[in-house]
Formats: structure tokens, sequence, C-alpha cells
């Protein structure tokens, strides 16, 4: 098998296609043994929520290693277009990256994303330059708007925010494999390892999650966890299952048996 190629987003390259997030640890060095072990080379930071900018005060980037350790901007707490293109500003400002994951949040129950708000937000973004990567449904039509607005990848949810339902519509996410051209991202709704060994199974090109592995009773072991089955969906993918049958198929063959 020829080696595999490194996830592209815009001008970025990763080697792992896991990302996680950095919320919801009991602190930032459990976030740091977090990142260790799940391998992950880019890790989502909510602009509004974590100390970025303040030296005065812990600094979640103290405890990341950025030589090897990409920082995804989120803008997690917008509701409005305009609040997230304010929010992804204040971060390339401060000094990280212009990669930014669009997020606009439409329902404070179900945390659905507004479609529209994002795909405003995107375009604006994108058009000052912005890697955006966008949190959506599993809408194809509204991924592809996002991609002719700019998106230099589509994360759609596989289930609500923090929900562990893993994939509730893999019916849809196959339609977004099949239909875009740029890396999708599954993005939320992921509980376990065998969800993200699904999702890449079926040709996702990452998982992004962060309760799945914070909200685990052993949160570094799941991180491991998380990086052997994004791992091994990856590499199943890649090797190309058998269809399925509805009847036996004889595992030896049956030419030369004696009888």
């Amino acid at each position: 098998m020829t080696p595999d190629l490194p996830l592209t987003l815009g001008r970025y390259t990763f080697h792992s296609r896991l990302i996680i997030g950095s919320g919801k640890y009991k602190d930032f060095a459990e976030t740091r043994a977090a990142l260790d072990a799940s391998g992950a080379e880019l890790i989502t930071v909510a602009v509004r929520r974590v100390n970025i900018t303040d030296p005065a005060k812990e600094n979640l980037l103290d405890f990341l290693d950025l030589s090897r350790t990409t920082v995804l901007p989120n803008t997690a707490g917008c509701t409005t277009a305009d609040e997230c293109v304010r929010t992804a500003r204040l971060a390339r400002a401060a000094g990280l990256t212009d990669l930014v994951k669009v997020e606009v949040i439409g329902d404070a129950k179900t945390l659905y994303p507004d479609t529209a708000a994002t795909l405003a937000a995107t375009e604006i973004l994108a058009k000052e330059g912005f890697t955006c990567l966008p949190y959506t449904t599993d809408d194809p039509v509204v991924a592809q708007r996002l991609v002719d607005a700019g998106a230099s990848a589509i994360m759609p949810l596989a289930a609500p925010i923090g929900s562990g339902l893993g994939i509730c519509n893999p019916y849809t996410l196959r339609i977004l494999l099949e239909l875009l051209t740029v890396p999708v991202i599954v993005d939320a709704g992921v509980g376990t390892a065998s969800d993200a060994t699904m999702v890449m199974e079926m040709g996702a090109d990452g998982v992004l999650m962060n309760t799945a592995i914070a909200g685990a009773k052993e949160p570094v072991a799941m991180a491991r966890a998380m990086k052997l089955g994004v791992e091994a969906g990856r590499l199943a993918y890649r090797a190309g299952r058998i269809p399925k049958k509805l009847y036996a198929t004889a595992s030896s063959p049956l030419e030369g048996v004696v009888r």
C-alpha cells in the first residue's frame, strides 16, 4: 500500500486526522496529557471562553508545545455572523493562525448551527484570508454553498454536540463525502472509539471531538483509544472492505476438495 497523504486544510498539512478540543478538562495539565496521548496535531480553542491573550492569568498556550501543535481558534459561543467575524479577527490579532473553526449557534438547547449566519461569516472571513472550517449540519446543499463561499473544509455534525450518540444519519454523511471536493471532518456527536472508526471507514478525512475524551472517566486513556480508532478506520478505508452479502461465502476454495 502506498503511504497515506497528509490531511490538507488550505495551506496547512497534518499527519494526524484526529482533532481534539480543549474544553471540559479538569485543568490545563490534563488537556496537555490528553493531547499527547491522542497524537493530534490540531487542537481547538474557544476564543471567547479560554484565556489566550492575558499573560497575567493562567494561559492554555503555556501548556502546549507549539512547535508540534497548531491551535485552531473556535468561534464557539457566537450567535450571530458579526460576533463570529469579530472573534476570528481577535484570534488572528492575538498572533494565532489564520485557521478558524467557524461556529455560529442557532439554538441554545440543541446547539445546532445557524447555517445562514455560518454561511455569511464564512464568506466574509474567507475573503479576508482566513482558512475557514465551518461547523454545520449534514445538509448537502448548505455544505456545497459553504464550499462555494470559500470554506477549506466542511465540518458536519454526526449528532448534537456532546451527545455521544455517534452517527445519527450515515446516509447524508455518505452523500457529503461523495459530493464535496474539500476535506470533510466529522464534528460533534462521537461517543467512543468505535464511532471514530466508523466515521473514518466511511471515508471522512478527519474527526473532531471534545466531550467524548474530556468527559470520559479516564480522559487520557480515551484520547489514546480515539487515536487508535481513527488510525484503524483510516487504514480500513484505504485497504478496501469486502462487499456485504446476504448469503455466506466459503472462506476456503472448494476446488480439489476430497470427497
